[in-house]
């Protein structure tokens, strides 16, 4: 009982913004990764190549906020995992690697 007391009152516990967070920061690298699935052609660049800037910057802020925040950096750190992952499924889609094996082939 003295442990989840301990884990109530702690810095990073369910009374702070470090608990609820990446709690609810979750619901998109879940969402990326049931994604997985969908034809390439619904996924939108843009937004996933934003959401790849994204947790890549707040990995860095999860790691030097004070009291560090591990549960929020295993989050995006997640988070970029599955949307490189689709970002690279969307690259494929739109024929990047095709169209860079053509121009290299061209070239030589």
């Amino acid at each position: 009982m003295e442990i989840l007391k301990t884990f109530w009152n702690s810095p990073i516990g369910p009374k702070t913004t470090h608990f609820w967070g990446p709690v609810f920061n979750w619901s998109l690298p879940i969402a990326a990764f049931l994604d997985r699935k969908k034809p390439p052609e619904l996924i939108s660049g843009n937004m996933t190549g934003v959401m790849c800037v994204y947790s890549a910057l707040f990995m860095r802020f999860a790691w030097m906020v004070q009291p560090r925040n591990l549960h929020l950096l295993v989050c995006h750190a997640s988070n970029e995992t599955v949307q490189l992952y689709q970002f690279s499924r969307w690259a494929k889609a739109q024929g990047f690697s095709q169209k860079q094996k053509k121009e290299e082939a061209e070239t030589k």
